[in-house]
Order: structure tokens, then C-alpha cells, then sequence
């Protein structure tokens, strides 16, 4: 299928879409819908000839013509997604839409709202239109297609001075039909002195190939703690495009994880802006590939006021003939005088065969910072392996051991024990 032919098909599809809303079509909500599609078809898909995608070829993608599609799920069918020993209040999108039947809210404190976004729309449009396409800007044509056909996902309101004990879990199941589009819209907006920790995962229920293209915008107030981890464990032919946009307020702390295991072709762009003075963001992720998988983790921490810090470490272990690919910038403004920020990737290559390309990323701007940055790719320590072999482990085993290690970097910030060891056993299992 031809390029052209595929954004065809996705304007044809925003033209019946136009026509199903009657009213709608008149609100200020569809004119942002509007603007990102004319900002689409001016843009299209990116291709590698765009710097931020250079190394990332989504031709794959272009051959398949995704569609939405409603589907319903029994319990049974995301019991073996929920994450056991942690209480969490459970928010599920079946193919992008919420599914009220599967999900499990209760025992929010005053003000609090985590709600289907199509519904809060519907009853309390102004406040969908406060944030909504307000962080998340329209540079490419993932971001302005997600924003076009914006019509479901999760919204999380924490009002100030609130702190959520539990967790929030955004369970995304890609249903039984093929060649699903699945694109949430999910907002996440904590008050001032506010705290909340979110775990968003994406799964398939069987081997069809779906795309998900999914938007998030996060809001963090002042003095407010925001944590976000994510974890896309989809089937091994379905393509994922994501987009995190964080903006921080004075003295907030945003803290996000992100842990990729499945998919053909990943992109993950995650960003966040220190828009006030004393703030603290902190990106972590690691990537685990096998087969022909291609992972793309690009970041970008903005520096816009003085007296912040960052933080930012991703590891990724890399098998067969999969590739991967870190691009992060750390990009400290000409006012942000007394920044210190630090970045790492590392990664590990189990075969000669695996690729890495890693862009690690500085513009300083302001001359009274500490900033750095490292890059180390390489192989398992031969003689770390022989040591482990000579105290009676097998090879398979010694590999594994210093694999976990390796990664471990990564969750040791996590607070949850629960969390902590559902993801180290994630880990595990990937490595057998």
C-alpha cells in the first residue's frame, strides 16, 4: 500500500466521522479536532528523512489499514492482566474505549475523579477543554492523528492538597478483532500538594496486529509528587506509538518508568518541561527485545526555570536480530541558571547480530549548571559469566543472573514492593 494511499484512508475516515456528530461538529472541541487533521494532512507520517526519525522505519505500519472497534471483554479476560498484591483503583480501555463493566472505582476522596474522557466531555466539556491539546503539541502526525480522533480514554483529576493512597491502574487491552486502531486520549492533572502514582499497561489479547497510538498529557501542580509507569507487554506484531507530555509546576517532582517488552515497532517519546523553579523529573526505562523488534525511546527533558534537577537512566538488553534505538535531550534554557542534570543509557547486545543507536543530547543555554551525560553499549562480562559458571551455575543461568542485575538499576526506585517484584518477575520470564 502506498504511503499516500494510507493517509487517504485516515482523512476519508475523519469525513465520516464529521458527518456521525450532527451538533458536535459546531463545538470548540471539534475545532481542535479539525485544526489536527489539516495539521496531519500537511505533515503526514514521519519518515526517516524527519532528524527525529531517523532511525525508526514505520513503513510496516503504513501497510495496514487500522480502524477503531468496539468490543467487549468478560473479567476472565483481563484476570491475567491485573497486577497481583497491590491495591489499585482499576480504569479499563478495551480498543481505546472505556469499558465501565471491567473496571473497578471506589473509594476516591472528595474531588477526585478518574472517568472515562468521553464522558467527561460529554457532562463537563470546559474542563476537557482546559487541557485538552494544550501540552501535547502537534509536530508530527501521530500526535495530530490521536488529537483528530480524539474520543475516549482516561482522565485523573487529584484536587489539591490530595494524596491517593492506592494506586491507579489504565489497563489497555487490544481485543480479539484484527487491525484495531486503539488511540487514547488520557489526561492526568494533580492539584496543588497533591500526590498520585499511575500504572498504565498495554497488552493483546491474542496475535492479531493492531496499532496503538496513544496521547498522554500530565499536569503536575506545585509541590504536587506525579508517578507514572508504563508498561507495554503487547503480542509481537503489533506496532505502538506513544507520547507522555509532562508539564511541572514549582516544586513538583514527576517521575516516570517505562518499561517496554513487546511489539514489532516501538516509539516512545516522553517529555517533560521544569516550567518553575525547584522542580525534580525523573525518567527511567528499560527495553527488552528479541526477533526483528524495533524499540525507539526518545526523551526530552526541558529546563525552563532555575533551581531544578534531573535525572534520567535507561537500559535496554537486546537479542537475535532486534534494534534499538535512545535518543535523549536535555535542553537547559538560557534563565535556567543553577540546573543539575544527569542522563545515562546503557545498553547490553546478547548477539552480534542486535544494533543499538544512541543519541545522548545536551544544549546548555545557562552557565551555572552541572550536567552530564554516558553512553555505554557493549556485551555480557566474559569473565563475570566464567566466575558465576565456577561456583556451579550454568551458563544460562549466569547469564541471567547478570541480566537482572543489569536491569535492576532501574526499578530499585520503586517504593512498592508489589510493583517492584511483578515487574522483576516480567523481567524474568522475558529472559527465559
Amino acid at each position: 500500500m502506498e504511503k499516500t494511499q494510507t493517509k487517504d484512508w485516515y482523512l476519508s475516515n475523519f469525513k465520516k466521522v464529521e458527518e456521525s456528530l450532527n451538533g458536535e461538529s459546531r463545538t470548540p472541541f471539534h475545532e481542535i479536532r479539525k485544526r489536527a487533521i489539516s495539521i496531519f494532512e500537511e505533515l503526514d507520517f514521519p519518515t526517516a528523512k524527519n532528524e527525529e526519525w531517523r532511525y525508526t522505519n514505520i513503513a510496516p505500519i503504513l501497510n495496514y489499514n487500522f480502524t477503531p472497534a468496539n468490543e467487549k471483554l468478560s473479567k476472565n479476560d483481563i484476570e491475567r492482566f491485573l497486577i497481583p498484591g497491590i491495591n489499585v483503583n482499576l480504569a479499563v480501555l478495551i480498543n481505546g474505549s472505556y469499558s465501565a463493566g471491567l473496571s473497578n472505582i471506589q473509594n476516591l476522596p472528595g474531588g477526585v475523579k478518574i472517568e472515562s474522557f468521553h464522558n467527561l466531555l460529554k457532562n463537563e466539556p470546559d474542563f476537557i477543554l482546559s487541557y485538552f491539546a494544550k501540552y501535547a503539541a502537534l509536530e508530527n502526525g501521530f500526535v495530530a492523528l490521536n488529537t483528530a480522533f480524539a474520543v475516549d480514554g482516561i482522565v485523573i483529576y487529584v484536587p489539591d492538597n490530595t494524596a491517593l493512597e492506592n494506586h491507579i491502574h489504565i489497563l489497555n487491552i487490544a481485543g480479539n478483532s484484527g487491525n484495531v486502531l486503539s488511540q487514547p486520549r488520557n489526561l492526568i492533572i494533580a492539584g496543588n500538594n497533591s500526590k498520585v502514582k499511575i500504572i498504565e499497561s498495554y497488552h493483546s489479547i491474542n496475535g492479531n496486529v493492531n496499532l496503538t497510538n496513544v496521547v498522554n498529557e500530565v499536569v503536575v501542580g506545585e509541590g504536587s509528587t506525579v508517578e507514572l509507569s508504563r508498561l507495554q507487554d503487547e503480542n509481537q506484531v503489533s506496532f505502538h506509538i506513544n507520547r507522555t507530555q509532562a508539564e511541572q509546576k514549582k516544586g513538583s517532582i514527576f517521575t516516570h518508568y517505562s518499561i517496554t517488552l513487546g511489539g514489532n515497532i516501538i516509539r516512545n517519546d516522553t517529555n517533560t518541561v521544569l516550567n518553575d523553579e525547584n522542580c525534580t523529573g525523573n525518567l527511567y526505562g528499560l527495553y527488552l527485545t528479541e526477533n526483528s523488534q524495533h524499540v525507539d525511546n526518545h526523551t526530552l527533558i526541558d529546563h525552563a526555570k532555575p533551581h531544578c534537577q534531573s535525572n534520567e537512566l535507561y537500559k535496554g538488553v537486546l537479542n537475535d536480530k532486534s534494534r534499538g534505538v535512545f535518543n535523549g535531550k536535555v535542553f537547559v534554557r538560557k534563565d535556567a541558571q543553577k540546573t543539575n542534570a544527569y542522563q545515562s543509557n546503557k545498553a547490553i547486545l546478547l548477539t552480534n547480530e542486535a544494533t543499538v543507536d544512541t543519541k545522548p543530547q545536551l544544549e546548555i543555554y545557562a552557565d551555572d549548571v552541572k550536567c552530564s551525560h554516558g553512553a555505554a553499549i557493549g556485551q555480557l562480562d566474559d569473565e563475570a559469566v566464567f566466575y558465576l559458571r565456577s561456583r556451579g551455575i550454568s551458563e544460562e543461568m549466569a547469564r541471567t543472573v547478570l541480566i537482572r542485575a543489569f536491569a535492576n538499576d532501574i526499578f530499585e526506585t520503586i517504593e512498592n514492593e508489589a510493583l517492584h517484584n511483578f515487574l522483576n518477575n516480567l523481567v524474568i520470564a522475558k529472559l527465559k
